[in-house]
């Protein structure tokens, strides 16, 4: 990241580490904390898209160029494409993280499901985890305690595990097979989702190049939406695309 680096979320300069949620750090812990540290003065709205952009534009360049560098999205993708069942998760809002991943996957992929405690119960996926299945799952700091549990206990039955996250050293990364760590590094007092969207989408695109079938299915699915109407009429986007 221009300026500095990103540990768990946060931003790093000067050499300095700023603590994690957990360690109640004043000023990097909580999201109110955030808020009073980083906002502070109440910055005129230029100056505050000014910062966002060049903090988001930073992190985002700095995560790529990471992940390119470790090779963890091609390992990642190859387990998701010679899984015989594709698992993805994740709580609170990892889990418009993961329903985003599953979406795009279920397009060149079959046997794709979101866990979400509504549609499909973790309770269900565990009860019938084999080696062949695996699970992706995001979890970012505070580290949600349903994921992680969730996490050890499908590789604990033998499943393989996907972690991304925001640390090498984040509790999902000590069970995963592969984990790919993404910078949510922020000027503002959320955590930034982008280059956690940009992972996914690049994740998504490499098991859909790899996948067998993927075309078929791609092209079949473009037929059934257009017998059952799905889309506008007129609707001029090139190329097949997930629903929105």
């Amino acid at each position: 990241m221009s300026g500095g680096a990103s540990v768990g979320g946060d931003v790093v300069t000067s050499g300095t580490v700023p603590g994690r949620a957990d360690e109640g750090t004043v000023g990097e812990g909580t999201a109110d904390d955030r808020f009073a540290a980083r906002l502070a003065g109440r910055p005129s709205a230029e100056t505050l898209v000014r910062r966002l952009v060049q903090a988001e534009d930073g992190h985002l360049v700095a995560t790529l160029s990471q992940v390119v560098e470790s090779g963890t999205l091609p390992a990642a993708a190859a387990l998701v494409v010679a899984a015989r069942r594709r698992y993805v998760t994740g709580t609170g809002k990892s889990l418009a993280f993961a329903t985003l991943l599953a979406t795009d996957l279920a397009v060149s992929c079959s046997h794709v499901h979101l866990i979400d405690d509504a549609t499909v119960p973790a309770l269900d996926v565990l009860a019938e985890v084999t080696s062949s299945d695996v699970l992706v799952a995001y979890s970012f700091r505070r580290y949600r305690r349903e994921t992680a549990a969730l996490a050890t206990a499908f590789a604990a039955a033998g499943g393989c595990l996907v972690a991304i996250t925001d640390s090498a050293d984040a509790p999902l990364a000590a069970k995963a097979a592969v984990t790919v760590v993404v910078d949510t590094g922020s000027a503002s007092f959320v955590d930034s989702p982008t280059a956690v969207v940009a992972v996914s989408h690049i994740l998504a695109t490499l098991v859909g190049a790899s996948a067998k079938g993927a075309r078929r299915r791609i092209a079949a699915r473009d037929r059934l939406a257009t017998d059952l109407g799905l889309y506008l009429a007129g609707d001029a986007h090139p190329g097949p695309t997930s629903e929105d």
